[in-house]
């Protein structure tokens, strides 16, 4: 019987190969099941996103609230929470707004007909009083049953507003958090 040996330089570039080159094709695979993916032998390291924004957010929530011995099971609501994820993408990646500088700041108009503004419906009149209480600034919302406008303004920061525009605004305030933690657990929707 005849064995045959690998050229050593074969083998070392093998070892040697980054472990993410190694593990490249690894795609879910009929009959693959997640327990197929850890390895016993080698300690488990694992990615700190679960690879979506909107999954991470949920997958962390369910962990903190199965965590929790406190959680009313029955008020949960992760499809609300997902809902709401939902509408944030579509705002960030679909809202079509018209800016338009105003005295202290910035005036924004959506046009509640275009498919994309929906999301902003519902979350711009929730989320202004927010923007109001982190920052100070002035923040209104009118809304017709085809165009809302947003204007935010102050005395000091017209500039900042300006810079910031919709979307940046739209961040303002570190509530969101808290704010999704609260939906899952059945509480506040915007």
């Amino acid at each position: 019987m005849l064995i045959k040996i690998a050229p050593l330089c074969a083998v070392i570039a093998l070892i040697a190969a980054p472990v993410s080159a190694q593990t490249m094709n690894h795609a879910h695979v009929e009959g693959m099941t997640h327990d197929d993916m850890t390895q016993p032998d080698t300690p488990e390291v694992l990615p700190t996103e679960p690879g979506q924004g909107a999954f991470a957010a949920i997958s962390e929530i369910v962990s903190m609230l199965a965590a929790d011995p406190a959680t009313d099971w029955s008020k949960v609501n992760i499809t609300g929470l997902r809902d709401h994820l939902v509408d944030m993408d579509g705002l960030v990646s679909d809202a079509v707004v018209t800016s338009r500088d105003i005295p202290g700041g910035l005036e924004m108009q959506l046009d509640l007909s275009v498919p994309g503004n929906d999301a902003a419906s519902r979350m711009v009149p929730a989320h202004a009083p927010f923007v109001q209480a982190a920052s100070g600034w002035d923040s209104t919302v009118t809304q017709t049953s085809d165009q809302l406008v947003w204007s935010v303004t102050s005395d000091i920061a017209e500039a900042q507003i300006r810079a910031l525009g919709f979307f940046g605004l739209m961040a303002t305030g570190d509530h969101h958090r808290a704010h999704h933690l609260a939906m899952a657990k059945g509480g506040m929707m915007h």
